[in-house]
């Protein structure tokens, strides 16, 4: 049976193993690292199965600037599941968890760059019809947004600054 539950120290060495099996490299289990070092791995979750972690996701906090306006969101990056394990829907029912815990957090809107026909059924859309672009030059359908709080998307616009632990990867 699969069990989503919060990461706690000991499942450290596990999470960084999944992340590199997931990408075939170890720049996203690098990444969840510079994160939880600087103290902005805000939501992080692991997928437990026969007392095995095979999954994890992670959200941060990401900046959309707007001239002087600056308004904090969260962005899922990344998600991973053990290749052995993956097609099984324990992705996706990371996202689900993932989301409903920044449903609980303050933030109205969270952002993704993620596959274009994975994200959207979870509500992600592209974040450019909304005003919301990505720092770098990406596929317009690869960056996304989702609203967590009722008219958020509405008030926010301006450009998407993930934190510094994403330039160390």
């Amino acid at each position: 049976m699969l069990k989503i539950r919060p990461e706690v120290p000991t499942d450290i060495p596990d999470i960084h193993q999944v992340n590199a099996l997931a990408f075939g490299r170890a720049n996203e289990a690098d990444l969840v690292a510079a994160l939880r070092r600087a103290g902005t791995l805000s939501i992080s979750l692991v997928a437990e199965q026969a007392q095995r972690i095979v999954g994890h996701i992670a959200f941060s906090p990401v900046t959309i600037v707007s001239g002087a306006t600056a308004v904090e969101a969260i962005g899922l990056a990344p998600m991973a599941v053990r290749p052995d394990y993956q097609r099984q829907g324990i992705g996706s029912q990371l996202v689900q968890a993932g989301l409903a815990t920044c449903g609980e957090t303050r933030y109205g809107v969270v952002v993704v760059l993620g596959h274009p026909h994975y994200y959207p059924k979870f509500g992600f859309m592209p974040s450019k019809p909304h005003g919301i672009e990505w720092e770098h030059e990406v596929p317009e359908e690869v960056f996304m947004v989702k609203e967590l709080q009722r008219g958020a998307l509405a008030r926010t616009r301006g450009v998407v600054q993930y934190g510094p632990a994403f330039n160390e990867v």
